[in-house]
């Protein structure tokens, strides 16, 4: 058995590596992608049963609740703020 492929897949997936690392650093150089968080984001989400979720989610700092199941989605309606 040689080592050689081995070595070969090694230095290939290596290779990929630094590749998909150079692209992300340029991209975020070039201002392509933004690590600052976004507007919109899940808060937390809680399955209720095999079908449905209850999903809490933020927006420009406002908190509203939205339940997801098969028939269809529901806002359930906005939080009040957090003292």
């Amino acid at each position: 058995m040689s080592l050689e492929p081995i070595l070969q897949a090694l230095a290939a997936l290596v290779a990929v590596l630094l590749l998909a690392w150079g692209a992300a650093h340029l991209a975020q150089r070039r201002g392509l992608v933004t690590t600052q968080p976004g507007r919109l984001s899940i808060r937390s989400a809680v399955a209720l049963d095999a079908r449905r979720r209850l999903i809490l989610v933020s927006c420009d700092g406002r908190e509203a609740l939205l339940m997801t199941g098969p028939t269809g989605d529901n806002f359930l309606g906005w939080l009040p703020p957090a003292p």
